[in-house]
């Protein structure tokens, strides 16, 4: 539980969330201007990105706190954790993502943008884990 009173971590929360969409917001702009837009539109290249990347954070995060519990960590994971990665992350994107190529008969990449999807947050996950581990 939160050692912060409910109005200080829901701000946490909040300003973390708006930072967080708002990163990924541009990180879907950028995939675009670098890909183009016919390559993004084929195959959700940015909500991968961003999900593989908000993993890894959410494992340096998670690694961090693990080893820093002390003052300070509810603001942290709150912040960080459920705030900037919660809004930069983007599950429902991902969900809906998977239906449009469902929806458009391409089953096999739909199973296998969910398979690279899955499979690689939780590689970045763990090397996130990792890397804090051996920051010791």
């Amino acid at each position: 539980m939160s050692s912060l009173t409910p109005l200080a971590a829901t701000i946490n929360v909040a300003l973390g969330g708006a930072v967080g969409a708002a990163l990924r917001y541009q990180a879907g702009r950028a995939m675009t201007g670098w890909l183009g837009p016919q390559t993004v539109t084929a195959f959700p290249w940015a909500t991968l990105a961003v999900n593989v990347v908000g993993s890894l954070a959410m494992g340096l995060l998670a690694g961090f706190l693990a080893k820093h519990s002390g003052a300070g960590s509810d603001h942290w994971r709150l912040l960080v954790g459920v705030g900037l990665l919660g809004g930069f992350t983007t599950f429902s994107s991902f969900s809906l993502e998977m239906m449009l190529l469902i929806e458009r008969g391409q089953s096999g990449l739909a199973l296998t943008y969910a398979l690279v999807s899955v499979l690689a947050g939780l590689v970045g996950l763990y090397l996130g884990l990792i890397i804090m581990r051996l920051a010791a």
